[in-house]
């Protein structure tokens, strides 16, 4: 196939689609460029063993690290980044990377309840009267005059399609004004609507509110289709710098979610996208400036130093986000390095939990894990690339939430391991909420010890003649490689903590209250995390799970310029701290990689 330089197609049954495969491409880069999703954490590059598929019909050549060869797979398991088609091929793909999101990115710790309003885009209807000889003013003047507003200016794409609007409303127009500026103009009645997004790492979710009551209309979350440049930033990173072309990729990645999301919500309610009059996103500082065309190549090496920190406001069409032509974009600001305007918009929507405490910390868990320590009014922050392991990824039976996807492993009163799936259906992967209870199951039934080595001589501990696993169900495992990355990711996490508590001259049970944000966040079992040392041991009543709160946070911010002022200055309150730089952080994140031996607090990680 390579060789002939002819075109291969991949069918897909389960998907029932066939795609092109162009000489030169992996499995997994075809899937990639064509919108198939395979499993993929660390991008392609053979690394993290995830993107498993099996080939029924058809011959590849297999690519391996080092060297190349020809193999012929016989109905069994391969990575799609590691083979080429040598011609045409029948591929399926694993249940895990085919599994329909379950829990998408909306639970926000708050309910539907209208938001405080005072949006940056308002609604004026007014009956425009028709010119005369006597009056032959401009359409845009009797506007004006119409609005009172004599400085009006007009979006020029608004100003193109003024005239048509205005006789064929017969001069009732409902005016959409961002300050001085009409930015869209529409019949009587016609509700204005505001996008609010989510742009994580792994996940994007959007809300769609009614700007002139505040209430949320819907909302929906999609897998970030980045993942497939991989799980974690770096790989990402390490991707657009590689040139335009890439850095292109990623941006037409990150702006298909947006457009995704406008179009399937703004359906969802019965209106169109051109209703969208205003949009606010929220994103870690590589998602922002991937998004807005910023360059990377400097975030991504030490040390990290962001192209801006400010927000940033851009026209709609000018960034290729589909909604009303004249609409701005207000993307939130950043702290620093890679805590970005999402851990902002967390800040801003949690500060009821933390606002009125001497001390307390707000921590959003994820592949970028960013952390607040707010102490006396200072708030010191910190980010920590924990990676995609809590979530399911470079997992090798890692998966997202979904139908199937174990959440929670526990211990019935015999010592056996008890497991729970989403949706109650068999079993197929681990995801985030469950990696962690597995572990923490496992170490409690020292299957695991307090180093992380899985026992050699236990009933559910298999070998593959390479490395130990716990089998936790049929086709479902947890290796010895799953433990490390864990245990890196958790130590990656509890070492900001710390020593963001050390920069302060504080201990862990001086927290007053610890607020966990993210969707992520609202699954975990704390009693779990604490045990594998991932939180602090304290009393389990000072921790609370907000859910998405940078979800809330983007809503309330488009909802109200107070809300976006408030981010701006916390966003400048905050003072981020490299931690890496400090002479102790390897000393520590090597003490942190272990696994408690003794807590404190009186519970039990029991299936639940």
């Amino acid at each position: 196939m390579s060789e002939t330089g002819i075109t291969a197609s991949l069918h897909f049954p389960q998907l029932d689609r066939s795609i092109p495969s162009q000489p030169g491409e992996s499995v997994f880069q075809s899937a990639r460029r064509h919108g198939v999703r395979i499993v993929g954490a660390c991008g392609g590059r053979g690394t993290c063993g995830s993107c498993i598929v099996q080939v029924s019909a058809g011959e590849v050549e297999h690519v391996a690290l080092g060297s190349e060869g020809e193999e012929r797979p016989a109905k069994r398991w391969i990575r799609a980044c590691r083979v080429r088609a040598r011609g045409d091929l029948v591929v399926e793909i694993a249940p895990r990377s085919l599994a329909p999101v379950a829990r998408p990115e909306l639970a926000t710790g708050a309910g539907d309840e209208p938001l405080e309003t005072d949006p940056a885009v308002t609604s004026r209807d007014v009956v425009v009267p028709a010119p005369s000889l006597a009056d032959p003013a401009s359409d845009a003047d009797r506007v004006r005059r119409a609005l009172a507003c004599p400085q009006a200016s007009f979006d020029l794409t608004v100003l193109r399609t003024l005239s048509g609007e205005l006789r064929q409303a017969d001069g009732a127009l409902r005016v959409r004004l961002r300050g001085e500026e009409v930015v869209d103009v529409a019949a009587h009645g016609r509700r204005a609507l505001g996008l609010a997004i989510d742009l994580g790492t792994t996940n994007a979710a959007g809300f769609l509110l009614d700007l002139d009551t505040g209430l949320r209309l819907a909302g929906l979350g999609i897998e970030n289709p980045q993942t497939a440049w991989g799980a974690d930033l770096i790989s990402r990173l390490n991707h657009a710098v590689a040139g335009p072309t890439q850095a292109s990729e990623l941006r037409e990645a990150a702006l298909a979610a947006v457009n995704a999301l406008a179009h399937d919500l703004a359906h969802a309610v019965g209106a169109s996208t051109a209703d969208i009059v205003d949009v606010v996103i929220a994103g870690n500082t590589a998602m922002h400036h991937l998004l807005i065309g910023l360059p990377v190549r400097q975030l991504g090496r030490a040390p990290f130093v962001a192209a801006t920190r400010d927000g940033v406001d851009a026209k709609a069409r000018e960034l290729g986000v589909a909604v009303a032509t004249g609409a701005w974009v207000h993307v939130l600001p950043n702290v620093g390095g890679f805590i970005g305007g999402d851990h902002v918009a967390a800040l801003v929507a949690s500060e009821s939990r933390w606002g009125a405490q001497r001390t307390s910390v707000v921590m959003d868990i994820g592949t970028n894990t960013e952390i607040s320590l707010i102490y006396d009014g200072e708030i010191r922050s910190a980010s920590s690339p924990s990676g995609p392991a809590l979530e399911g990824g470079h997992i090798g039976c890692g998966m997202r939430a979904a139908d199937g996807a174990i959440e929670r492993v526990g211990l019935d009163p015999e010592g056996r391991l008890v497991l729970r799936t989403i949706g109650d259906e068999p079993p197929v992967g681990l995801c985030g909420s469950g990696v962690i209870d597995a572990l923490a199951a496992l170490h409690r039934a020292r299957i695991v010890d307090d180093r992380g080595r899985l026992a050699p001589h236990h009933a559910v501990v298999v070998s593959d003649g390479s490395q130990r696993a716990a089998q936790l169900a049929p086709g479902v495992v947890f290796t010895q490689a799953d433990v490390r990355a864990v245990q890196l990711a958790k130590a990656a996490i509890r070492t900001a903590l710390d020593l963001l508590l050390d920069e302060a001259q504080l201990r862990a049970g001086e927290i007053d209250a610890f607020v966990i944000a993210g969707s992520f966040g609202a699954y975990i079992d704390v009693a779990s995390a604490v045990a594998i040392g991932l939180l602090p041991d304290i009393a389990l009543d000072r921790y609370v799970q907000v859910g998405n709160a940078a979800g809330l946070g983007v809503r309330m911010a488009l909802a109200s310029r107070g809300a976006r002022a408030r981010a701006a200055e916390l966003a400048r309150r905050c003072r981020p701290l490299e931690l890496t730089t400090r002479g102790d952080f390897q000393k520590r994140f090597v003490q942190n990689i272990g696994l408690p031996a003794d807590l404190s607090f009186a519970s039990e990680v029991t299936a639940s």
